[in-house]
């Protein structure tokens, strides 16, 4: 098994904002908590994709979905094998949102299981390439 399975100073759990206003999102964790940007993936036509920001310790996950409803409960868990949890998620009642996949070189893999209350769970294993 790998040394790490999940980013250097990141913690195993990060809360994953899907918000209608990301920008607006990001702004506020910035102004209000001294937020620190540290990734930025942002679609094709220059909305936001993705974004992680560093609050003291924590890492804050931030996804950008128009029309998103921003009481949605997302939570992305670093695991050492996210195969072998997504399919313990599933065995135990859990519903597919996406299969375990690397979207690019360098990614990690993850997937996306809803739970019985409705949390997201996006589980990732942070791979080498």
């Amino acid at each position: 098994m790998r040394e790490s399975w999940k980013p250097t100073d990141y913690p195993s759990l990060c809360p994953y904002l899907i918000c209608h206003d990301p920008e607006g999102t990001i702004s506020f964790l910035q102004t209000v908590f001294e937020a620190n940007l540290l990734q930025r993936l942002d679609q094709e036509d220059g909305s936001l994709m993705h974004a992680e920001v560093r609050i003291d310790d924590s890492i804050v996950m931030i996804g950008g979905l128009p029309g998103a409803d921003d009481n949605d409960a997302h939570v992305h868990l670093y695991v050492p094998d996210v195969q072998e949890a997504f399919d313990r998620a599933i065995a135990a009642g859990g519903k597919i949102v996406q299969e375990p996949l690397r979207k690019r070189n360098g990614d990690g893999v993850f997937g996306g299981v809803k739970g019985p209350s409705g949390t997201t769970w996006w589980l990732a294993t942070q791979t080498d390439l």
